[in-house]
């Protein structure tokens, strides 16, 4: 038996806790059996954020964060993004130079070889109407490009958001399947660009073939009126449907489900899903103004410093300078924004889910589960299969 009458742990107990680091070292330590039996309850503990372990925080995303994101993706692994890129755009590139080229020197040609002024004018608006036509092509090539590069990007933003870094042939082996429907999802673009664009042409033709100064004045202003309308529909139909590559290449969607996905997701959030899209545009326009100015001047003055006389073999050589140099621009700079233009997406869809169905907690949960050695927790992007038991999570943040 002892003198004190302190209470003391049982065997097996768990020790007592270590004391605070935040406690005063000039604090003498309470006295031996002073301690209270029952100590009094430990103070609340701060909220502690949701762990960031890649590319943006298990959160809601914030506008600062999400715009920070959208061009931290090509810093962050650029070798696949940039690399993916630039293969996209300038294959692009070649291809529309190539055809709009050949097409503008075949007609430009047969229109200088015509028997008389009157058939060489005729040939030379209708070199003008198939030079214009030759011009879809590159639109065409634009808008399937963009719409692979956007799936594959979309994949790497959903990695990269929990920890992953893949490298090219990682994510397009996680695109396998995928791109059969993406290049579904432009062709349906192409497809209605192109109905539009010969609908209008044909409607403002009309009116232009009757003739006089009513037709031509009727023409214009019809050409405006639909200018107005179709750029008032692409708005539209392009912020509702601008999540339909991630949610093809994330979910594994069919094409129409994804159509779906896309305008459901966006409900509520269309002025915040077009604001931040137009503002990366908006970014990357300016930037790309600034960097090609000051180029454009370099090399306007190098091509007279070359040629100080004029000559025409100088003229020649400066203008295929020119020319190359902003091609090589235009593909680098072109590559470096179509990949944060990708990734806004991405990101905007990311985002989206977290605040209407709660995968933040989704990812956070895979996150802890694969730091634990557990490989048994599913995909947190594909869809659950619903079962007749379990209500559907609510997100929190909602």
């Amino acid at each position: 038996m002892t003198d004190s009458t302190s209470w003391q742990p049982p065997a097996g107990a768990a020790p007592a806790a270590p004391p605070s680091p935040y406690a005063s070292p000039s604090a003498p330590p309470p006295p031996p059996g002073s301690q209270p039996i029952f100590p009094p309850p430990a103070a609340p503990a701060g909220w502690t954020p949701p762990p960031k372990p890649g590319l943006i925080p298990l959160r809601p995303l914030t506008f600062g964060t999400l715009l920070g994101a959208s061009f931290q993706v090509l810093r962050r692994n650029p070798r696949p993004t940039f690399g993916f890129a630039l293969l996209v755009t300038g294959a692009i590139y070649i291809v529309s130079l190539g055809v709009v080229g050949f097409v503008t020197f075949f007609m430009i040609s047969r229109a200088q070889f015509a028997n008389s002024s009157q058939d060489a004018e005729t040939l030379m608006a209708g070199s003008v109407g198939v030079i214009i036509l030759s011009a879809l092509v590159p639109a065409a090539l634009a808008i399937v490009g963009s719409a692979i590069l956007q799936g594959v990007i979309s994949l790497e933003v959903a990695r990269a958001t929990l920890g992953e870094k893949l490298r090219l042939p990682g994510l397009w082996r996680g695109a396998k399947g995928r791109i059969g429907a993406l290049i579904g999802w432009s062709g349906i673009l192409v497809v209605a660009v192109i109905l539009a664009v010969t609908i209008a042409a044909v409607l403002i033709g009309l009116l232009v073939g009757l003739g006089g100064t009513v037709g031509v004045v009727a023409g214009v202003l019809l050409g405006l009126l639909l200018g107005a309308c179709a750029i008032a529909l692409a708005i539209w139909l392009g912020t509702k449907l601008s999540l339909v590559p991630s949610a093809l290449m994330l979910e594994r969607l069919s094409l129409g489900a994804a159509i779906a996905r896309s305008w459901s997701l966006t409900k509520g959030y269309f002025w915040k899903t077009f604001g931040i899209l137009l503002l990366v545009s908006a970014i990357i326009y300016v930037v790309s103004s600034i960097v090609s100015t000051p180029l454009q001047l370099v090399v306007s003055f190098g091509s007279t410093f070359l040629d100080p006389n004029g000559t025409s073999g100088g003229i020649i050589t400066g203008v295929i300078v020119v020319y190359v140099l902003t091609i090589v621009f235009g593909v680098v700079f072109g590559a470096i924004g179509a990949v944060v233009q990708a990734a806004t997406p991405a990101l905007l869809y990311i985002d989206i889910r977290m605040r209407k169905e709660g995968l933040d907690l989704e990812l956070s949960r895979f996150v802890e589960a694969r730091q634990a050695g557990d490989a048994s927790v599913p995909d947190p992007y594909l869809p659950k299969a619903p079962t007749a038991a379990a209500a559907p999570t609510a997100s929190p943040w909602s």
